[in-house]
């Protein structure tokens, strides 16, 4: 267990996480800055839920939305506290944040930056919150943790992928609880070829914006660099709902892997096509034809059914994991809803306690002394082992699963199966390689 010194200045290590081996920051300095945007007056402090409640994500934001008011629920007190009672780090106590009770209002991304940019600002201007937080679209987070950054205001990344998120558009308010497109491609490249051979031609349908570019470009460089040919990439728009033109031409290619770079609803339509044009049961260049899926969710499996059998891809945490800090977040999630939660809906969860927790450790909810709480911490017990918050591109480092469609599902919540768990170090990357400057924090007022 991790001993604290508190002082207003923030937080001093006096200990070290006890069988972890993780460490904290040392000392804390945003005690020096003088004025921050919405600095909380009262005896609550406001948070900004900013999910897809329409649009093709919209599950994801449902699942999210869930997650972020069991994180309140826990903070505040109520329900059985969830991974509060096995975070590393033992800051929080279920008096809110700082002694303030968490509030929380909540708005509609439609899986648009406009519209995402719109509630956020909103959220900061006429509801004074303090954090910014959500998205299932890394073209909505990258919008968002622009306007976050211009606020002085924290933005914690829910659901984005695309390695421009921590890469070419990383801020240094922003952070990404997420892993990115391109541990995706380094994860699944081993599998693929363990199972699929290493002389395969591809060809990827991919969604036409970041996500989908970064995500196509991850997977093509590490299928092609032990052997793989791409014989074709098309690009499909993210408001599309009927594949079907888009699956017709992939057995005339000379394509014998189908990947689709895909999520959501998108994921589920282009899938479907897919099976139902029989690509599934045919067979391409002398051996059987095979699918994709880069990044999973439970909620896309569920949407897909039986579709999914065999199909590999990689998520960034699942339900079935059985370290006791996703033990404790299925159990209080599923008491509360009735069904196990999505990665959205950990990723989110986790995101809100990171938030709280460093805001705690700082002493304060100045964004800057909360970016140096969070800079370069180690931390366990949120799920996915021991995990790094690297403080030069504020991307989390942690093990990544491979999985693929259960053969023979017990129900419609077990439809995947993790074939394989990554270690981080297999996955982590220098922080310059995607370009980008973190600058340095903003604190608004």
């Amino acid at each position: 267990m991790s001993k604290f010194n508190l002082t207003r200045r923030g937080v001093m290590q006096t200990g070290a996480v006890a069988g972890a081996g993780l460490a904290l920051p040392t000392i804390l300095t945003a005690g020096s800055h003088a004025g921050y945007t919405n600095a909380p007056t009262g005896s609550t402090v406001t948070l900004g839920f900013n999910v897809p409640q329409s649009g093709p994500y919209a599950d994801e934001g449902a699942d999210e939305l869930r997650a972020y008011e069991l994180a309140v629920e826990h903070l505040n007190g109520g329900g059985d506290g969830g991974m509060m009672n096995t975070f590393s780090s033992k800051v929080l106590d279920g008096t809110g944040i700082l002694g303030k009770k968490v509030d929380f209002v909540t708005g509609d991304t439609q899986t648009k930056p406009d519209a995402a940019r719109a509630s956020a600002k909103s959220m900061i201007e006429k509801d004074g919150a303090v954090m910014i937080t959500g998205g299932s679209s890394s073209g909505v987070a990258v919008a968002v943790q622009a306007l976050c950054q211009e606020a002085g205001i924290i933005f914690m990344a829910g659901l984005t992928h695309s390695n421009d998120t921590t890469g070419k558009d990383k801020k240094a308010n922003g952070f990404r609880h997420f892993f990115n497109s391109y541990m995706s491609g380094a994860a699944l490249a081993p599998i693929l070829g363990d199972n699929y051979g290493k002389d395969r031609k591809a060809y990827h349908l991919t969604a036409d914006y970041n996500w989908g570019y970064t995500t196509e470009e991850a997977v093509r460089t590490s299928t092609e660099a032990m052997g793989w040919e791409t014989v074709a990439a098309v690009k499909t728009p993210l408001a599309q709902t009927d594949f079907k033109d888009y699956v017709a031409p992939v057995l005339q290619s000379g394509a014998d892997v189908l990947v689709l770079n895909h999520y959501g609803g998108n994921m589920v339509n282009s899938l479907t096509s897919a099976v139902q044009f029989g690509l599934r049961d045919a067979v391409a260049n002398g051996k059987n034809f095979e699918i994709i899926v880069p990044l999973y969710s439970r909620l896309m499996a569920k949407g897909a059914g039986a579709n999914v059998k065999g199909i590999y891809g990689s998520t960034n945490w699942h339900w079935s994991l059985t370290d006791e800090g996703s033990k404790a977040f299925v159990r209080s999630f599923g008491s509360k809803y009735g069904f196990p939660p999505s990665q959205a809906a950990h990723t989110c969860y986790v995101q809100t306690l990171l938030y709280a927790d460093a805001a705690a450790r700082a002493g304060t909810f100045n964004p800057c002394g909360i970016a140096e709480a969070l800079e370069g911490f180690e931390f366990d017990g949120l799920g996915n082992g021991k995990t790094l918050y690297r403080a030069e591109d504020h991307q989390c480092f942690k093990d990544v699963l491979v999985v693929k469609g259960k053969e023979n599902p017990t129900s419609e919540f077990d439809l995947l199966e993790i074939v394989e768990v990554t270690p981080a170090s297999q996955v982590t990357y220098d922080a310059s390689i995607f370009g980008g400057e973190l600058g340095t924090c903003n604190p608004g007022a």
